[in-house]
C-alpha cells in the first residue's frame, strides 16, 4: 500500500533533479490588505531618516543661533548717551591670546581677588602688560551682572584717574576683562600695612586725594553720562608707576540720565562703612552717595587706618567718622593724622582735608558739596569752607550722653551735636567685599 506512494514521491523528486532551485525574497509585502513593494518601503524608511536628520540639524542650528544671539546680545549691548551708541565690538580678545598672556592663568601670575573673580598679570604678544580679571566658574548671576556692568560702563571711559579697560573675552565658558596693568597695587595695600604706609608721605597722599576727586568728577559731570560708582573704597583705588590714583571696581556702578538727581533700589550693594546713610538704610543713591564715600576715603588716607578698625578696638568711637567729628569739635583734628606723616605734613593742608572730608560725610545729602566744589576747595586756599554739620552714622557714646544730660540739668547749652545713634549691626543686606 505504501509502495505506490513512495514511488510517486520518488518520481517527483527525480523529475526535479534537473531543476536548480534559487532562493528569492518576496517582492511584495501585504499590510492590511494593501501590497507595498520593497523599494517603496526602503524609500519610506529613507525619507523618515532624512526628515529626522533634517529636524535634528534644524534644532542644532536653532540652538547655536540662539546661543550666538545671546552672546551677541551680551557683547553688543550699548551705552546710550543722547544719539551716541557705543558698542564693545572693537574690544574683543580671543581666549587663547589671554590664556597665553597669563601662562595658562599661572598661580605665579595671580595678582589677587577681584569683585567677581581672580586677577592675573599677563603680557600680550606686542609686549603690553595687562591685568586680567576672570569670572569665576562658580559665580552666580549677581557676579555675571557685575561683570557685564563693568564692561559696559568702563569700556568707553577715558580719564587718567580711571583704570582703562582694554577689552574683554566672551565665550560660552569664559568671561574675562582685560585692563591696563597698574604696577603699584591698590591703595589699601600700602595705606593700611604698618610696614608699607611709610612709603606714602603727605605730599603723595594729598596727590592721591586730588586724583581720586578728579576721577569722580569725570564720572559725575564730565563723561557722556552721569555714573554713580557706589563702591568707592581704598581697595578700589589702584596706583600707577607714578603713584597716580586710578579708580576701578565698577561692577556696582549705575548710570543715570542728566537731570535725574536721585534713584532708589531694593538691592543695596557695597561695603559697610563707606555707604551713605540714605543709601544703606533706604536704598536711595545719587552722586552725593559717592561724595560720602569719598569723605570716608579721605579720612582713611589722613589717619592711615581702616574705618572698620575702630570697631575692633576698645575705643568709645565705633567708626572713623565719629572719631573725626569729635576731634574736630574739640579743636584737635590733627590728632587724627597718621603718626608716620604727622611731623612732616603741612598741618594747614591736612586740616583742610579733614574739614572737606567732614563736609562730605554730612548726614543730609543736600549739605554735601559737589565734586567740582570739592576740587575747588582742594586747589584754592582762598575759598572759605562752610562749617560742617553732624555726619551720618555719628555714634554718641554713653559717656557723651551722660555729659549732655548733665549740661541740660545745669541749664547749659553747648550747641554740640544732637544725640543720634544707629546700631552697627542694623544693616544686614549688604555684600561685604
Amino acid at each position: 500500500m505504501l509502495k505506490p506512494r513512495f514511488e510517486k514521491a520518488a518520481s517527483l523528486i527525480s523529475a526535479a533533479d534537473g531543476v536548480r532551485i534559487r532562493p528569492s525574497f518576496c517582492s511584495e509585502v501585504t499590510i492590511d490588505g494593501d501590497s507595498l513593494s520593497v523599494g517603496a518601503i526602503v524609500g519610506i524608511v529613507a525619507a523618515i531618516i532624512v526628515i529626522v536628520l533634517v529636524l535634528l540639524a534644524l534644532a542644532f542650528v536653532f540652538y547655536r543661533r540662539r546661543k550666538s544671539h545671546q552672546e551677541v546680545d551680551f557683547q553688543c549691548e550699548f551705552i546710550v548717551a543722547g544719539d551716541d551708541i557705543s558698542t564693545t565690538h572693537s574690544l574683543q580678545f580671543d581666549f587663547k591670546t589671554v590664556e597665553a598672556a597669563t601662562d595658562n592663568f599661572s598661580r605665579s601670575n595671580r595678582l589677587g581677588q577681584g569683585g567677581f573673580g581672580e586677577v592675573y598679570k599677563g603680557i600680550l604678544p606686542n609686549g603690553t602688560e595687562v591685568a586680567v580679571k576672570r569670572l569665576s566658574k562658580t559665580s552666580g548671576q549677581c557676579a555675571l551682572l557685575e561683570f557685564k556692568n563693568e564692561v559696559l560702563v568702563v569700556a568707553k571711559l577715558q580719564h587718567r584717574n580711571l583704570v582703562k579697560v582694554l577689552g574683554c573675552c566672551l565665550e560660552p565658558e569664559e568671561k574675562i576683562i582685560v585692563y591696563e596693568f597698574v604696577p603699584n597695587n591698590s591703595l589699601d595695600y600700602l595705606l593700611f600695612d604698618p610696614t608699607k604706609q611709610g612709603q606714602l608721605d603727605w605730599t603723595m597722599r594729598y596727590k592721591i586725594i586730588s586724583g581720586i576727586a578728579r576721577g569722580i568728577l569725570y564720572l559725575h559731570q564730565d563723561s557722556r553720562l552721569i555714573i554713580i560708582h557706589r563702591d568707592l573704597k581704598a581697595s578700589n583705588i589702584l596706583l600707577d608707576a607714578d603713584m597716580n590714583p586710578k579708580i576701578t571696581g565698577f561692577g556696582m556702578a549705575r548710570i543715570t540720565m542728566v537731570g535725574q538727581t536721585l534713584e532708589n533700589t531694593s538691592r543695596i550693594v557695597g561695603t559697610y562703612g563707606y555707604m551713605a546713610p540714605e543709601y544703606a538704610m533706604h536704598g536711595q543713591f545719587s552722586t552725593k552717595s559717592d561724595v560720602y564715600s569719598f569723605g570716608v576715603l579721605v579720612l582713611e588716607i589722613v589717619i592711615g587706618k581702616r574705618n572698620s578698625s575702630f570697631q575692633e578696638t576698645d575705643s568709645n568711637d565705633s567708626n572713623l567718622v565719629t572719631s573725626a567729628w569729635k576731634l574736630w569739635r574739640n579743636g584737635s583734628p590733627l590728632e587724627l593724622v597718621d603718626p608716620t606723616v604727622r611731623k612732616t605734613c603741612d598741618s594747614s593742608e591736612v586740616t583742610r582735608c579733614i574739614h572737606i572730608a567732614l563736609l562730605c560725610v554730612q548726614e543730609n545729602p543736600m549739605d554735601r558739596p559737589t565734586l567740582s566744589t570739592i576740587i575747588l576747595m582742594l586747589t584754592s586756599n582762598t575759598v572759605t569752607l562752610p562749617v560742617p554739620h553732624q555726619p551720618g552714622f555719628f555714634f554718641k557714646s554713653t559717656r557723651d550722653q551722660d555729659l549732655s544730660a548733665e549740661d541740660l540739668e545745669s541749664g547749659q547749652s553747648t550747641g554740640k551735636c544732637v544725640p543720634f545713634s544707629i546700631n552697627d549691626e542694623s544693616i544686614s543686606e549688604l555684600n561685604p567685599r
